[in-house]
């Protein structure tokens, strides 16, 4: 049996919304002025995610047991995303949009052919920590859940993705984080109250 007949037909994403795909590049061919803005956001914003984790473990220190065990779940409900996401990725083996319609305008560097645009990691990675921080604090997860829609909509004005690869990957990584915080909320309250008691107090519990 070949490798092909073992997994689904590579997905053909410029037949989905090839065409908005287009728009959006064209549009970023005429904003040369916003194109060094966006292509930095687009490679270095996850920093932000980074610090709104961080943020998040901090007030949580101030709260119950049960928004502290969110708190310390978020960064792992992300990498399950993230490793949820590239399964989906390696089964549909969707070409990038450059390689797809390689006359189309491009701020980041065309990937690898077997680095797959269905759905996006950027994009998932991103609304996982939306999702976690909703699970902890509101207001930081209203922030993450604008910074992550930049995000999305920085993946397609690259030329990166096409819209429905960042649409899926906000799907997925929503979806894992949210259940998987969820539960970490709900039952690992009663492991983060006899942590507050013992030697790792000062990192879980505000003095």
């Amino acid at each position: 049996m070949t490798t092909s007949s073992r997994s689904i037909q590579a997905l053909d994403g410029a037949r989905i919304d090839g065409g908005l795909y287009t728009d959006v590049t064209d549009f970023a061919r005429h904003t040369h002025w916003l194109n060094g803005t966006v292509s930095a956001y687009t490679s270095y914003g996850i920093a932000l995610f980074a610090v709104l984790l961080l943020a998040a473990w901090w007030r949580a220190r101030r709260q119950g047991s049960a928004v502290m065990a969110a708190a310390l779940a978020a960064p792992f409900a992300v990498v399950l995303a993230y490793a949820v996401n590239d399964g989906i990725k390696s089964l549909f083996q969707e070409l990038r949009p450059c390689r797809a319609l390689p006359h189309d305008f491009l701020i980041e560097a065309c990937p690898p052919a077997d680095d797959y645009a269905f759905p996006s990691n950027h994009t998932t990675v991103v609304f996982a920590v939306a999702a976690a921080l909703f699970l902890v604090n509101r207001r930081l997860g209203v922030v993450a859940s604008l910074a992550a829609v930049l995000m999305a909509v920085s993946r397609v004005y690259v030329g990166a993705h096409y819209p429905h690869d960042v649409a899926v990957g906000a799907l997925v990584g929503t979806c894992v984080a949210f259940v998987a915080v969820l539960m970490a909320r709900r039952f690992g309250a009663p492991a983060v109250e006899r942590l507050r008691g013992g030697t790792l107090r000062s990192l879980l519990l505000a003095a």
